[in-house]
């Protein structure tokens, strides 16, 4: 997964254990306008879960995962939402 776009935000969450990495992810996710990128990498395994399922509620697009020993990264595009209350 290379990360050549401009617009890419990169999240390194390593070494933090659940909940950390989910809830720094959707603080991330909201405050990118729609259609920037957000690749977040992690070592917890239950991000493996969470972040996917994460992504489904923000209504976000999951674009990729990658898995490489113990570092997980997901590449996540930001979609058009109405504000969160």
């Amino acid at each position: 997964m290379r990360d050549e776009d401009p617009d890419c935000v990169d999240l390194d969450l390593s070494g933090l254990k659940c909940p950390l990495p989910v809830l720094r992810t959707r603080k991330a996710l909201r405050s990118l306008p729609a259609g920037r990128t957000l690749v977040v990498t992690c070592t917890d395994p239950l991000a493996a879960l969470d972040i996917p399922n994460l992504v489904r509620e923000e209504g976000a697009r999951l674009d990729a995962v990658e898995r490489r020993a113990e570092r997980l990264r997901f590449r996540i595009t930001v979609s058009a939402r109405p504000p969160h209350s």
